[in-house]
């Protein structure tokens, strides 16, 4: 289901031919490769967008936001955000707040862990086991999460999804990266992979999250985005109407949907973080996937 509409909710625009304004905190590229084993710094709970705490997995700074008193409940609905960076810029930001307070007020926790920018390779992945595992088996939250990618961070949630789709109640986020080869390019890739570029090339049917997107769609994973159509960084083509695409050739368009946003880049226009129909299906699917745990 692809939707080119104006929602009063999502604030769509009805300029067709703007050129997306691209901000460079979106595309930071300083850092391609996961970290070693060096514990990382954990950041105050202070600093998180909602009160929450922090805490290590792995070696790897991670976070969780959660619901107070009677809105707290066993095993806690959760959404797993992605991608969460405690190094600069820091994600989640000050641009969601109001989409994670929705998500709060509705009980459901969001939680998310920094494995760097590691774009979806089996090293982050194997943090993000980890991660699983200490929420779901030590916290009593949720056996099925919704993933939710935001930009790049659609590399670690889709492809972590791919691995274990039995474990994902659902994903969604807004403009979120599905091929590696698009952003942030195989060159820049490859050394979060421990492979060289013609290597990665050469394993893209095997890694490449849009290559695998069919796994989703038979496994029946719901899922919802909003995306730009002038995105220069992200492009719309490559990545959500991919994602959709999939979906449909593999018998499932019925349960993944498509807000186009018009005249919209990659930027921080409020219709992305505001997005009514995203965070009904994000707060939707995190609470069928805790009674489905029960």
């Amino acid at each position: 289901m692809i939707r080119f509409f104006v929602k009063r909710s999502c604030l769509l625009c009805l300029v067709l031919y703007v050129v997306g304004t691209v901000n460079s905190a979106e595309v930071n590229t300083t850092s391609l490769a996961v970290t070693g084993d060096a514990v990382a710094t954990l950041p105050p709970k202070e600093d998180l967008l909602l009160p929450g705490e922090t805490f290590h997995i792995a070696n790897h700074a991670a976070f969780v936001m959660l619901p107070e008193g009677v809105k707290s409940s066993r095993p806690q609905p959760w959404i797993w955000y992605c991608i969460t960076r405690f190094t600069g810029p820091n994600y989640p930001d000050h641009h969601e707040k109001w989409m994670h307070e929705q998500f709060i007020a509705a009980g459901i926790a969001v939680a998310g862990v920094d494995v760097g920018e590691s774009f979806g390779s089996p090293r982050g992945r194997k943090v993000f086991d980890a991660f699983y595992e200490e929420m779901t088996v030590n916290r009593g939250f949720a056996s099925k999460p919704c993933m939710f990618g935001r930009s790049r961070g659609g590399l670690q949630a889709s492809s972590w999804a791919i691995e274990n789709a039995e474990k994902v109640a659902g994903i969604g986020g807004f403009y979120p990266v599905f091929d590696l080869r698009g952003y942030p390019g195989l060159q820049q890739a490859a050394p979060a992979y421990g492979l060289t570029v013609q290597e990665l090339e050469g394993a893209l049917p095997r890694v490449n999250p849009v290559a695998r997107l069919h796994v989703l769609a038979k496994a029946r994973v719901p899922a919802f985005f909003i995306h730009g159509d002038v995105d220069q960084v992200v492009t719309l083509e490559e990545n959500t109407a991919a994602f959709i695409a999939a979906y449909q050739a593999n018998g499932a368009k019925d349960i993944v949907g498509l807000i186009v946003a018009r005249g919209q880049g990659h930027n921080y226009w409020p219709g992305f973080f505001r997005c009514r129909e995203l965070i009904d299906f994000v707060i939707s699917r995190a609470g069928q996937g805790a009674t489905d745990s029960r």
